[in-house]
């Protein structure tokens, strides 16, 4: 497995605090590989190291709460600080007990939770003031590019576009193995887990929101305009409860909400607000007859793109063209135009008019995936495959 620096230069600054480190993400992005990697740079400096899987039924047959947690920990740890490492700690009746115990005597504290029970929330709640978190994402491309040659393989960008970053699907050579993959990493992590610990009773109708939202990515959605949908599918529910199935995907990192912010009234608008999954594949492997949405993908994956690059990121309203990115980052902004071809007159026109009026003080920037270069004297073309190589816009 390749060597995410990414993360770890992030997370190397905290590696003798006394805060809880918790590395957090969607299921199956490579937390615990993160989890290992840790493991094996404190390993050139300490040998006072506990490692536990709660995955292991060796190690859950000896270990299932916190109280006899605690006690191994102080049987087997070392004088001196001791670096533990508990990897899905989410199994453990009041982990949230044991972690608040083990930091106060001069352990440094690294966990990994599942999210189907241990989600963003509940760090607040249980272990306010007391952690770090550190989301781990996906790969983006060139990890992709890095942990492919390492298998002796290659990826298209046309396949990234239709099946993502995670990591074990690069390990299947034929589609319809990775698209099984997916599909039973999808029912596991969006419906399983969730129906399961929330107790969704009304499990159609929750089925119904999650296909429309993971295959409507990189679209402007309210609350109502899904309340519409699902009326129009002849079933009954509230705004709230929209809100909140809406609230149980982006907790478990299944979708990000984007904001809206209006030059106009020169503030986010809280009510509308643009889905993005997670991974493109969770849009992909609800495609009927290899119909794949490239073009809302394409957006997608750059938004992923930016994310992981450190951008903040708004949907912008330039008095009502629609302008896909407004991103961020050192004092520094841009405005970002997202389409899958510039190549015909009406979305050349279209993607161009959208920064009409727009100052040149921050860069206009459009990303598409066509090889010819449409920059103009105010406007900067990037090509996908090149922008997808960047470290950053500047």
């Amino acid at each position: 497995m390749i060597y995410r620096e990414h993360y770890l230069k992030k997370i190397r600054e905290f590696y003798d605090s006394d805060l809880i480190k918790i590395i957090t993400g969607i299921r199956r992005c490579g937390k615990s590989i993160i989890l290992d990697q840790i493991r094996q740079e404190i390993s050139k400096k300490s040998k006072n190291i506990i490692y536990l899987n709660f995955e292991d039924q060796r190690v859950l047959t000896n270990i299932s709460n916190s109280t006899e947690l605690i006690d191994y920990i102080e049987k087997h740890q070392k004088k001196g600080k001791c670096y533990i490492f508990l990897d899905e700690i989410q199994v453990i009746e009041n982990w949230q007990i044991a972690c608040k115990t083990l930091r106060l005597y001069n352990n440094s504290l690294f966990i990994t939770g599942s999210n189907s029970k241990l989600l963003s929330k509940e760090f607040t709640k249980e272990l306010s003031g007391r952690y770090v978190s550190f989301q781990i994402r996906p790969f983006v491309y060139q990890e992709i590019i890095e942990y492919t040659q390492e298998l002796g393989k290659t990826c298209s960008i046309s396949d990234y576009l239709i099946w993502g970053g995670f990591p074990k699907r690069f390990e299947f050579n034929e589609e319809e193995s990775i698209y099984r993959y997916l599909s039973d990493l999808n029912n596991t992590i969006v419906i399983n887990d969730l129906i399961n610990r929330y107790k969704i009773k009304k499990e159609n109708l929750f089925k119904s929101l999650v296909n429309y939202v993971l295959r409507s990515n990189s679209r402007v959605f309210s609350a109502k305009s899904i309340q519409n949908f699902i009326k129009n599918k002849n079933e009954d529910c509230s705004i709230n409860t929209i809100i909140k199935y809406l609230d149980y995907l982006e907790e478990a990192y299944i979708i990000e909400k984007v904001k809206e912010y209006s030059l106009k009234t020169k503030r986010e608008l809280i009510y509308y607000f643009k889905l993005y999954n997670s991974d493109v594949s969770l849009n992909s492997i609800r495609c009927i007859d290899n119909h794949y949405d490239l073009s809302h993908n394409l957006e997608n994956v750059v938004y992923n793109e930016l994310i992981y690059r450190g951008y903040k990121l708004n949907v912008f309203d330039n008095h009502g063209h629609e302008i896909d990115f407004l991103a961020e980052k050192n004092n520094k902004k841009y405005y970002i135009q997202v389409t899958y071809t510039l190549a015909e007159d009406k979305a050349y026109e279209r993607e161009f008019q959208a920064f009409a009026n727009l100052d040149n003080l921050s860069q206009k920037i459009i990303i598409s995936n066509d090889d010819i270069d449409y920059s103009t004297s105010t406007v900067r073309h990037i090509k996908l495959k090149d922008f997808l190589l960047m470290d950053s816009l500047d």
